[in-house]
């Protein structure tokens, strides 16, 4: 719905978006109540362009605290809210993305893999 938790939760309190609570008190948004959601939004919107058309969702910028070659690899390390991640890209990528330490990128993390993208 490319809105921040607090703001959804804000949403869910004044009524804008409908939920049901879980015995344990969490909320659920019914699927009908996303499609309606999207669909306004969706209708307001352009499309998407840059980082926004690339389908994986789970994008995190980070700061790249150590790349480390060795023959065609390079490993990145990024910081990501206090946490690492790690990701092995071709020498080449590395270099074209002028990753290095201290540089904004973001981590794209999709199934099993992890791809960067300067940010």
């Amino acid at each position: 719905m490319s809105v921040s938790y607090p703001t959804l939760k804000q949403w869910i309190y004044n009524g804008k978006v409908q939920s049901v609570k879980t015995p344990g008190g969490h909320h659920r948004i019914p699927r009908s109540e996303i499609e309606r959601f999207s669909t306004t939004t969706q209708s307001k919107r352009k499309r998407p362009a840059g980082l926004e058309a690339i389908s994986g969702r789970n994008k995190l910028l980070g700061t790249v605290t150590e790349v480390q070659y060795e023959g065609l690899l390079a490993q990145v390390t990024m910081s990501v809210g206090g946490q690492f991640i790690t990701s092995i890209i071709t020498r080449d990528a590395c270099r074209e993305l002028d990753l290095k330490k201290g540089a904004r990128a973001f981590a794209l993390i999709k199934a099993t893999e992890v791809m960067v993208i300067r940010g």
